[in-house]
């Protein structure tokens, strides 16, 4: 269990293994929640609401959609949840009405703290049910620093894998593309080589699963990231887990957590 609210980023680079940890840290601790940037983006379009069609004609015109409208989109999911409020400002969507009373139904049990990083007028709850993993956001230290203004992270993990076995690992990768299903041929092959376990169907290589072409992704990664990570290191929230495989890392990541956020009693009960 959870004795306060966990708010986690995992970093690491393409083929790390972030979303396997998010779904092994889910499964451990049942009060996590992943939220995904781009999955609520995705959403909003689906829905309609009005940031949702403010985003969608940015892609159309094939611009990226800007950091403010990603991190509105987040106040909105945080206050519709319940973790987030804001006395001065109504939650961004179609729903704002639902939304307030959902963060006034939750905020009597919360444990809501009033935030004082650079001066924000947000509150947020350190229930343990108010603990996540947020994913895609923030990938630069200006990102970072503008998720400050929002709500305090508390725990960065970067994921140190390093990049030859990244490589080796995609070059070693097949798909069965209509169903998704992933094996790779060094830890996850399939029963029949080059064919799918259930349907019998051919594998294939997915197009930008070049070595040359994931060696420029790395070092791209390795740019962006150094200034993020330098930032939450000068938070104090920072910790860096190595290891060639997921096996290797999730001990270290449960481990962390367990230190950082779980009662006493059940960290004895997990040694």
């Amino acid at each position: 269990m959870l004795k306060r609210a966990a708010r986690i980023i995992l970093v690491g680079p393409p083929g790390a293994g972030k979303g396997t940890q998010t779904e092994r840290l889910i499964k451990r601790f049942p009060e996590l929640s992943a939220i995904s940037s781009g999955d609520i983006l995705r959403q909003n379009v689906r829905e309609r609401t009005p940031l949702g069609i403010q985003a969608e004609a940015k892609m159309k015109a094939g611009s990226l959609v800007p950091d403010n409208m990603i991190l509105r989109l987040i106040v909105n999911e945080l206050t519709t949840r319940g973790w987030l409020s804001d006395t001065s400002l109504r939650p961004y969507s179609l729903s704002a009405c639902a939304a307030d009373a959902s963060a006034a139904d939750q905020s009597a049990d919360s444990g809501f703290i009033t935030s004082d990083a650079q001066g924000s007028k947000y509150s947020y709850s350190d229930h343990p049910r108010a603990s996540f993993i947020l994913d895609g956001f923030p990938r630069t230290a200006a990102q970072a620093s503008r998720l400050d203004e929002l709500i305090p992270i508390n725990l960065v993990v970067n994921i140190d894998t390093p990049s030859d076995i990244i490589i080796d690992r995609i070059c070693n990768r097949w798909v069965h593309a209509p169903s998704g299903r992933v094996y790779n041929t060094t830890f996850n092959p399939p029963k029949v080589p080059g064919k799918d376990d259930i349907t019998g169907e051919p594998l294939t290589r997915r197009e930008d699963d070049d070595p040359e072409v994931w060696k420029a992704r790395l070092k791209a990664f390795k740019e962006t990231s150094e200034p993020l990570l330098e930032h939450y290191d000068k938070l104090g929230v920072l910790t860096t887990v190595s290891g060639n495989t997921s096996d290797e890392i999730t001990p270290k990541i449960l481990r962390e957590l367990e230190q950082r956020f779980s009662c006493a009693e059940t960290m004895n009960d997990t040694a």
